[in-house]
Formats: structure tokens, sequence, C-alpha cells
């Protein structure tokens, strides 16, 4: 696991610490480096604590047996007996340290390993954890360790990694997706000294001794591309393209009751509606580097990709090496929340340097990480229910149809997977998968369902889908929770008392109770929303406050509260910062992110033609509420919160206007385009 700016590092030190019976400081946690790391997925699916800790608490505990044992040998009393502090062993006044114990040697013992890498790691121990009731360092807010460095640069991230003899890299990408290379004139570049072209059937780039040389040679190679059609419709076109697209694979995934009878009921109300939502980029705040150096027949890969271990494997594959001649050695980057460039970048300098014989450091522009990032894909969400006489609902139908969520993977395992390989001929094979809303709403009748239709382009496009955070959990959700609204609306309800009509889960239930109390929901005046979700164990409810300025379509959300349920929390205060995060990001893909394309290409290509949140946006405040479950194994919270903003703003913009907005972003010229027509 890696800790990409939420401090998982801090959390896992304090479990760690918990079960050993060490201090806190004592603890150090290496992350990311395949050649003293196992392979536990990586930074996915807010599995850091959930899947990573937990087998760390095992073996913590385990490894704290194994030493207590050792300590009744030497000491020569009862292991049951004895006591541990701070990493020392006592029996009265007879004390022995850990250090001791192990004796400056490597601690090795087994543990009972499922064989499997990844997220499905897992293993058995002997040992018993401790019980909540015994904790001292888990649920302290104990301070994140980063902060100072990342502050004042003092640690260096990727972009600072050096080599000797380091040559510095840029990739040409085509004019238009999947374009293929007729000519290059490389006396286009003669001019500039060491710079030289290196290129592998379509894939193009050029390396220097010295980075402005390279950036330089990059902007006056000229290149032929081979003359295509031009491969996506026009942008205004994109919703209905999804519309009328052939579905590739269809997939129900709850199937409750007779469905379409309850729809054919005499005397029912039939509510619908459909929403929108665009590809979005990860635009990290940096575009991605990495630098691989090959020596002795290995290789050594700095990466700042959430996914070192896939990277590992990915370049093994394309180089054609060992798994065993590879290490991948993960370097705080400028963040990732899923697939980004930054796999891209790893398998690119790897490449180079076994093409060069020399250190390779590769760094995108701009362009290339908000134009060539794998993006989260374009969706349109159909929603209809049918309400009886009393307003009950019988029937409740949402289906999401859009562009897999993993045309792409989710890792760069394989060379098919990466623009590089695609560029060399390696076909990508696609998993055509999407998702459903996450919740418990106890409708007698309901399905909900899933269609993917294919890609514009099946290779080399800037339009290439991959996860990014919570995948398609903002998407579907900015529907779902806003059907919910409308639904609660037609049945003459307020949307907090319908939710809680119908959530059969009583955690559930409880997130929504918890924010309708902390934000005073009765008492707001306009300009509030809600909306609910779960996510793989964690419950989160949120309340949007928002105020519209009619003259130039801005939209602030100027206050938000958040209940959130993970189940045991570990570190309060990195909690909190966490769902913060998540908040921002949240507000920031729902009032301003769509990546815009022309017939030819991507034309978000900076910050002005993919703006994000500034600060000038960010709410004035951010309240969290906590519901703290000891009993209950700890659940993600990287990720959850976020999937839940994007109604509830939606849905505090209707109550402040009376206006449904189905399509994001609200940016401020859709925003006075529709209250032109309200």
């Amino acid at each position: 696991k890696m800790d990409m700016g939420q401090g998982l590092d801090v959390a896992v030190a304090q479990i760690v610490a918990e079960e050993l019976d060490v201090g806190f400081d004592k603890v150090d946690v290496v992350m990311g480096d395949t050649g003293s790391s196992c392979n536990q997925g990586g930074a996915s699916g807010s599995t850091g604590v959930s899947n990573g800790a937990r087998l760390l608490r095992r073996a913590a505990a385990e490894a704290r047996r194994v030493l207590v044992e050792r300590a009744a040998d030497k000491i020569g009393a009862p292991a049951g007996e004895l006591k541990v502090a701070d990493g020392v062993v006592a029996a009265g006044e007879k004390k022995i340290t850990y250090a001791d114990l192990i004796g400056g040697r490597y601690f090795h013992h087994q543990v009972e390993w499922n064989k499997q890498v990844g997220n499905p790691m897992d293993i058995k121990v002997p040992a018993k954890a401790k019980s909540p009731t015994e904790y001292k360092v888990v649920g302290k807010p104990l301070p994140r360790r980063d902060v100072a460095w990342k502050v004042y640069g003092t640690d260096g991230f990727v972009t600072d990694v050096r080599r000797p003899g380091m040559l510095h890299a840029r990739v040409i990408r085509p004019p238009r997706a999947a374009c293929k290379v007729r000519a290059i004139d490389e006396s286009s570049i003669k001019g500039i000294a060491g710079a030289r072209v290196i290129r592998d059937k379509d894939f193009v780039a050029v390396v220097a001794p010295k980075e402005w040389d390279a950036v330089r040679a990059a902007q006056k190679l000229k290149v032929d591309w081979e003359a295509m059609q031009a491969p996506f419709p026009a942008m205004d076109q994109l919703y209905e393209h999804i519309r009328g697209a052939k579905v590739v694979k269809r997939q129900d995934e709850v199937k409750k009751g007779d469905v379409a009878a309850a729809f054919n009921a005499p005397g029912v109300k039939v509510v619908e509606a459909e929403y929108e939502w665009p590809f979005q980029s990860h635009a990290s705040m940096g575009p991605a580097c990495a630098v691989a150096e090959i020596k002795n027949g290995s290789c050594t890969v700095w990466t700042g990709s959430q996914k070192p271990h896939f990277v590992r494997d990915g370049v093994a594959r394309l180089l054609e090496l060992p798994e065993d001649k590879v290490r991948a050695i993960w370097i705080a980057g400028p963040g990732s929340y899923g697939r980004n460039d930054a796999g891209d970048a790893a398998m690119d300098a790897a490449f180079l340097a076994k093409a060069t014989g020399k250190p390779v450091r590769v760094q995108g522009m701009r362009a290339d990480g908000t134009a060539w990032d794998p993006k989260g894909p374009a969706c349109v969400h159909r929603a209809r229910a049918a309400l009886d006489s009393s307003g009950k609902v019988v029937a409740y139908e949402f289906i999401s149809k859009g562009f897999s969520r993993q045309h792409i993977a989710t890792n760069e395992s394989q060379p098919a997977d990466s623009l590089i390989g695609q560029s060399m001929g390696v076909p990508p094979k696609p998993n055509q998968i999407f998702g459903t809303p996450a919740e418990s709403y106890g409708f007698e009748n309901k399905l909900l369902g899933w269609e993917t239709i294919p890609q514009f382009v099946d290779h080399c496009s800037p339009l290439r889908t991959s996860h990014f955070r919570d995948p398609v959990g903002p998407e579907i959700h900015f529907g779902s929770e806003q059907f919910i609204d409308e639904l609660a609306r037609a049945a003459g309800e307020g949307p907090m008392a319908f939710r809680l009509r119908y959530l059969t889960e009583p955690r559930h239930a409880a997130v929504v109770k918890a924010v309708a109390e902390k934000s005073g929901w009765s008492a707001l005046g306009k300009g509030k929303g809600m909306a609910f979700a779960e996510r793989n164990g964690t419950a989160v409810a949120v309340v949007a406050q928002v105020e519209v300025d009619r003259a130039s379509g801005r939209v602030w959300a100027r206050k938000l509260w958040v209940a959130h349920d993970c189940g045991l929390v570990i570190n309060p205060e990195i909690l909190r910062t966490t769902i913060e995060g998540n908040v921002v990001q949240g507000l920031s893909r729902t009032l301003f992110e769509e990546v815009r394309f022309d017939r030819d290409s991507v034309t978000s290509v900076d910050w002005a033609s993919y703006p994000i949140l500034e600060m000038a946006d960010a709410p004035e405040s951010i309240d969290v509420t906590l519901i703290d479950r000891p009993e209950i194994a700890p659940s993600g919270a990287g990720e959850p919160t976020i999937r839940v903003i994007p109604a509830a703003v939606a849905n505090a913009f209707f109550d402040a206007t009376g206006v449904r907005l189905r399509r994001a972003p609200l940016s401020p010229e859709r925003v006075k385009a529709a209250l032109s027509r309200a």
C-alpha cells in the first residue's frame, strides 16, 4: 500500500505500535519498494487500512506473541504473566528488550499466506489481536509526518530523482487518436545539441542530456502522421452518441420483485429522469514523471504510480525481463486518485533506458497530464419509478449507460494497457464494467443495472477510460441521489424523511439522522441539499448549502456537513482531513471539471481549458461528524464521501433556484443557460 496523500503511514504505524506494544515513534513505515515490500494491491479501492493495515495488525500481533514466548524462555516465567511496554518485556524486576530478543538479526518467522497478491492477499496467525477496549494508540489524533518535508521539499519528489549520466526525454503524442507514423524528419532537430529521436513503430520520443533541449526537440521535431478519419463525434453530440450507441455488455446487478408488472399496475404515477456526466481528467497537480536505469541486466524504475508492483510487472513484460530483474520504487509525486498518467511515464522511461543504454527521466508536459491521461468515463443514467396513490414507491429502476470504467486496466501490469504498448501494436483487452447505486432503499420492486458501449477508438486514445477516484461513484450517485429527491417531491415528502422512510440498514439511517441533526436541516434556509451512499462498508451522508449568483452563474457551496461511518476510527484527525479532501475534490468535479474535445483530439490541455476548483471557490466550512464503531473492523475512507458531493450540491441548487440541473458540471455557462430557460 502507498500513502497517496491521506496519511496512511500514520494509521499503519498506530496499528503496528498498538499490537507490538512499542512507541509510535519507533515504527518506520516502508511503502512501495518492490525490493522490500509485498504486493498488497497498491493504493486502490480505499483499502489501505481495511486490507493493508489489517494484515499488518495480524503480523504485529504475531510478532509480539513470538517475542513474548522468547522472553518467557529467557526470563523463566510463563508468557501469560509477562507485561510489555515500549518494546520491553518484563516479569517483576526481570526485563528484556525486543532488540535483545531479536539480536540484531532479521526476524524470520513464517505466517500462513493465502498465496494471493494484491487486494485479495491475506494471512492467518495464531496470535489474537487486541480488543479495542485495550487500545492506547489507535484512536488518537496523532499528527502526520509528511507535512514539513512536502511543504519545504526536503525529502524530494519523483521529479527530483537524478542518476549519473541521465538523459531527459519527452514523448511525442499524435495529433489524433491511433495515428500512425509515416515519416520523421530527424534533421529538424539537428541544431539541438545531443538531441536524438527514439522510435519503435508508432512510439516516438526525443532524448537529450539537458531537459530544456529535450523540450525544444519535442517542439521542433517534424513527424508526418498518417491522415485518418476524425475519431470523435462533435462534443455537443456526446450524450446522444451514448444513448444511441450499441450495448457491448448489459448487466443487472439488483433484481427484486416484478418491476415491469409494478410499472404497468393501474393508477400508478410514473416519474422519469435522465442524468449526464462528462469525461473527466485526473488533472494531477503536475504531469507524471519517472526515471529508469538499467544496470547489469536489471532495471530500476522510480515512479509516482500508486501501484509500483504492477509497474514492475509491466516493465518486465515490456522489456522481456524476469520480474526479479525489475525493481520499482515509489516516490511521492503529484498524486493520482486512480489510474492517471504515472504508469505510462514509468513504462516510457524503462523502454527509453533500454533503447539508449543510459538512465532516462521522462517528464510530461501539462497537456500530457490533462489531455492524455486515462479518463473517468462519460455516461447517461436513466431513472424511473412508479408511485401509488398514497405516494409509496412501488417500482424503481436505475440503469447507467456509458463507456467502461476499465477500457484499460486499473494498473500498468500489461503493456497492452499502456500508451507505449498500444503504439507498438499490442491491442488492449477491455474489461466491460460499470456499476450501480450503493444504497439500501427498500423498494419492493427494484432493478439496478448498467450497459457499456464501445470506445470511440480502441487504442492510443486520449479518451481511453479507467479508474478515477471512486470509479463511477460520483457519476452514478449524481443521478441516483438527485432522483431520490425528485421522488420525494413527487411523493409530497421532504428529502430527509423520504430517505429515512426507505433505508433499511440501521447504519445507513444513522448517518442520515446524524447529518440532519448536525446541520440543523429543518432550520436551514433556501439552498440546502443532501445525498447518501454506501461504499464497501462505509456509509456517508452529506448536506450542502449553496449560494447561486444568477448574474454570473457561479454556484458556491458555502457550507457542507458530513456524517461518516467507516467502523473503527484509527486516527480521527487524519480521517477528517481525508474526508475534507473528498469534499473539495468532489466540489471541483461537480462545478468545474469537464474534458472538452473536438472531432480530432482532446482540447482540454491546461488549467484554462480544464478549470478546477480554486481557493476562492472553496467552502466556508466543512463540518465532519465521525461515527466511531470500535466493534466493527475499519472500512475505507479515501473515496466514499466524494460519491455523494455532486448530488448534494445539485439538490441544493434545485432548492435555491427551483431549476433541476441533470448534466454535470454545474458550470457558470450551464447555470446561466438553465436559469434563462426557467
